[in-house]
């Protein structure tokens, strides 16, 4: 479990911050121990519908990088690039 404070947006309803947070978990477990790679993707799919515009991903994956030192962008990045099922950072 992460001690730090996630970045999120007040604005956002409880079950998008709950989407949210699901898939900054999901990224940490990609770096910390290896994720199935559709798991992964899928929620990145969720997360793509509360975080719809580039520049908020941005601004978001700045944010969660600083507290937490891993990347949504290049997790994301290799989970579309991996040809195997699972993979870690």
């Amino acid at each position: 479990m992460a001690n730090y404070s996630y970045p999120i947006d007040e604005d956002w309803s409880h079950d998008e911050i709950t989407t949210v947070i699901n898939f900054f978990n999901l990224v940490e477990e990609a770096n910390e121990n290896g994720i199935d790679k559709e798991r992964f993707l899928n929620g990145y799919k969720k997360f793509k519908t509360v975080v719809k515009s580039i520049g908020e991903e941005k601004r978001l994956g700045r944010e969660f990088q600083e507290v937490s030192t891993y990347s949504i962008y290049h997790t994301v990045k290799k989970a579309k690039e991996t040809p195997s099922k699972r993979f870690k950072m």
